[in-house]
């Protein structure tokens, strides 16, 4: 059974998840807090996060920026749960690494299939095991990325990324098909979440980072040696 924890203050819309996620056989808990959210998540180590952004104590982006940090909790998943629906926003969500971003109000159905897409993301079976581009080296069983032999801390979606392009290198690979072969639906889907996503992997691959190029008017690809 899949463990999701819910970081959210409003005890209505707590339960309302709550009740929809658990017909569907999840367990759920939840915190109300930001900070009792993080130590849920080092205990209880949850399969999945919900996450608000408006917590009364720290907020959302300080909690997941905590969560991305933190060795016990930086390869859960996690969602990000917000009335805020600027586009910036969801960008800053993306880069600290949230690996979706739902705006309030949703349906149930929506977010039911927002955490199916993104825990089919985090258990999908591997291709081979290791993927080497010059530097920069990619296992797909342990989940990690190489640069120079010094370990990069990748999100799920930002490891599925580049895992999808280092296994086809010199391919441009639009926007859409990122899209389609990541996030596995199109709902609310628009291009500037995989920009988030490529700018976020290219700060963190540092040495590494022009290793994706942009093709413009097309989309990304993987440079060939």
């Amino acid at each position: 059974m899949k463990k999701v924890l819910i970081i959210e203050d409003d005890k209505d819309i707590v339960e309302m998840i709550k009740y929809n996620l658990e017909k569907e056989q999840y367990a759920v808990l939840a915190s109300f807090t930001g900070k009792q959210g993080f130590s849920s998540a080092k205990k209880d180590r949850p399969d999945i996060v919900l996450l608000d952004l408006m917590l009364p104590d720290i907020d959302g982006f300080e909690v997941c920026r905590l969560l991305k940090n933190n060795e016990l909790t930086r390869c859960i998943p996690l969602i990000m749960l917000t009335a805020k629906s600027r586009e910036a926003d969801k960008v800053a969500g993306l880069e600290l690494g949230a690996d979706d971003y739902l705006t309030k109000p949703f349906s149930p159905r929506e977010l039911s299939a927002r955490i199916k897409a993104v825990l089919r993301r985090a258990d999908s079976p591997k291709l081979s095991q290791k993927t080497a581009r010059g530097i920069l080296l990619v296992d797909s069983v342990k989940h990690k990325v190489y640069v120079r032999d010094k370990e990069v801390l990748l999100t799920h979606t930002e490891f599925k990324i580049l895992e999808f392009m280092i296994q086809r290198p010199g391919v441009v690979i639009t926007r859409n098909k990122l899209l389609d072969n990541i996030f596995g639906y199109d709902s609310e889907s628009y291009d500037r979440t995989i920009d988030a996503h490529i700018k976020s992997i290219r700060k963190k691959l540092k040495t590494a980072r022009n290793y994706i190029e942009t093709v413009r008017g097309a989309g990304y690809r993987l440079k060939e040696e």
